[in-house]
């Protein structure tokens, strides 16, 4: 029992750096779901909290590292931002977890994010009985874009979406728990 006791809290304690990023992203899920937005005091706030704790605990690499993840979870999501797929918060909130995260576990995060952002999609379609409509409109728009781009034909625009967006602050916080839970 003593042993096992002393393996929690060793585990605990080396994700002990994790800990206050898991409970912002659980703080921006909360308000994602409530308003569909992600705040901007909340997005700026974290990542000077984060720059302040790289600083703090590691220097100016820390403050380094902290820059790197900023901007790779940034450009990470920008994409899916242009095309319409993601908030502007959804990109900021990564960004602003990247500084506490460092390049390399906020490109973890962002796998898991990915991970548990399609799951609440691919769920989301089952529960409105979408799925399959779905699934047969995007096939179809993508067999006309293929048939049609070698004759310079252009297909129509693609489907619109019905659907209202995820709050994907959610996935973002599923996708802290798990990096919390998997170590970093």
């Amino acid at each position: 029992m003593v042993n096992q006791v002393s393996n929690v809290f060793s585990w605990g304690m080396s994700q002990a750096h994790l800990l206050l990023p898991l409970a912002i992203a659980i703080w921006i899920a909360w308000g994602d779901l409530r308003t569909y937005r992600i705040p901007n005091y909340l997005t700026l706030g974290t990542a000077l909290a984060g720059l302040v704790f790289q600083a703090v605990f590691h220097g100016f690499v820390g403050v380094g590292s902290g820059l790197l993840g900023l901007a790779l979870g940034f450009f990470l999501m920008f994409p899916f931002y242009l095309l319409g797929g993601m908030g502007a918060g959804d990109v900021k909130a990564l960004a602003a977890l990247g500084t506490w995260l460092g390049p390399a576990l906020s490109l973890m995060l962002f796998v898991y994010m990915a991970i548990a952002g399609g799951l609440m999609a691919l769920g989301v379609l089952i529960y409105k009985g979408l799925l399959w409509a779905k699934l047969r409109l995007y096939w179809s728009y993508l067999v006309s874009w293929v048939l049609f781009r070698p004759t310079g034909v252009r297909p129509g625009p693609p489907p619109p979406a019905e659907v209202q967006g995820i709050p994907y602050g959610v996935a973002i916080a599923l996708g802290m728990a798990a990096l919390f839970w998997r170590g970093g």
